[in-house]
């Protein structure tokens, strides 16, 4: 039987209001004296994955499998705020990874899944994020990007691809009325709801002195998905155009007014990004797009290849609708943005 659909689950409710009101009372200074401490945590759409150099370099003994890289905006922003204000810096302490969900952040060990030079024995378990970012009562700023996966909207998008490549039911009709074992996506999103309450709650008893601030997701969808070319893998390939407006109105708004709405109940700050990403989706022409489709522009690391999906085939890399330069670009300038207003609160 599925649970009913809540608006906030009363265990988690309670416990994210007694800490939510503990970590936002006054407390002592936090932060070194000549430097600012900055957190970031999140998912892929944080970590970079195929934008930029990797970091740590491909090659190097603490790689991890997270698929961090240089010009993800943790790292575009870290260089904007060099010196914020005079003499005082802003460090970053960036552990996301690619593929994380709500739970990894705070909760559970995951196991990376990064494509790109997996040792022999697979990537090895990491901590949960706070604890590999160390936050404490010293930390000033936290960013968290995550909750796509946790849906997972990316399954969900592989899911309308298979199904747009049949005569049989939508992609809207699976996921409504959905098969034994399959969650609809109103329990999808009030699950996410719940875990995203809880892991608020647990960031701010880690860092009870620091400004928390969550990102949300970009328009990787078009206002018309009839605007998308069903025969062209760099855009959204064979998904519907019927089921690309499910997505966009019933999944993708959703998931970002649900984390926006969680942010505004612990009284954090939320970087919309979505916003001004609109027109900038994956099914616009290259230079216009901010968000590679199924198959995209990438730096020559990330494989062209995974599984059944062979992007060579077009000359492109398996990018799975994620921000390319120009998308992380404009995360950067929205984040850089919150950062430079909660320090300024300090």
């Amino acid at each position: 039987m599925r649970r009913p659909v809540s608006r906030l689950r009363t265990g988690a409710l309670a416990m994210g209001l007694t800490l939510a009101v503990s970590a936002l009372a006054p407390s002592g200074s936090a932060g070194a004296a000549d430097q600012y401490e900055w957190a970031a945590l999140g998912d892929s759409y944080t970590a970079g994955v195929f934008v930029g150099t990797p970091q740590p370099p491909l090659g190097g003994a603490s790689r991890d499998g997270c698929d961090r890289t240089s010009d993800a905006y943790p790292g575009l922003v870290e260089r904007q705020l060099e010196e914020f204000p005079p003499g005082k810096f802003v460090h970053l302490t960036n552990v996301s990874c690619g593929a994380a969900v709500i739970t990894d952040i705070a909760d559970t060990r995951q196991t990376p899944i990064s494509p790109v030079q997996p040792p022999a024995a697979g990537w090895k378990e990491v901590d949960p994020q706070i604890k590999r970012a160390k936050l404490n009562d010293d930390t000033d700023i936290v960013t968290i990007g995550v909750g796509g996966n946790s849906l997972p909207f990316g399954g969900m998008l592989l899911k309308c691809l298979e199904l747009g490549a049949t005569l049989g039911k939508t992609c809207r009709e699976y996921y409504t009325s959905p098969p034994e074992g399959e969650e609809s996506i109103e329990e999808k999103l009030a699950r996410v709801q719940d875990e995203y309450v809880e892991m608020l709650a647990k960031v701010h008893e880690a860092a009870p002195n620091a400004k928390v601030i969550t990102v949300g997701y970009p328009a990787v969808l078009p206002e018309e998905g009839s605007a998308c070319n069903r025969l062209l893998l760099t855009e959204l390939s064979a998904i519907k155009h019927a089921d690309i407006d499910w997505l966009r109105e019933s999944v993708l708004k959703p998931l970002n007014s649900t984390i926006q709405r969680v942010t505004s109940f612990f009284g954090d700050r939320y970087a919309d990004v979505h916003s001004s990403s609109v027109g900038h989706d994956a099914c616009q022409p290259a230079g216009t797009k901010w968000v590679e489709g199924i198959c995209g522009d990438a730096e020559d690391y990330w494989p062209a290849k995974v599984g059944k999906l062979n992007c060579g085939a077009i000359s492109k890399r398996v990018t799975l609708v994620h921000p390319n330069a120009a998308g992380h670009a404009n995360t950067a300038a929205h984040v850089e943005r919150a950062i430079r207003v909660a320090l300024l609160e300090r």
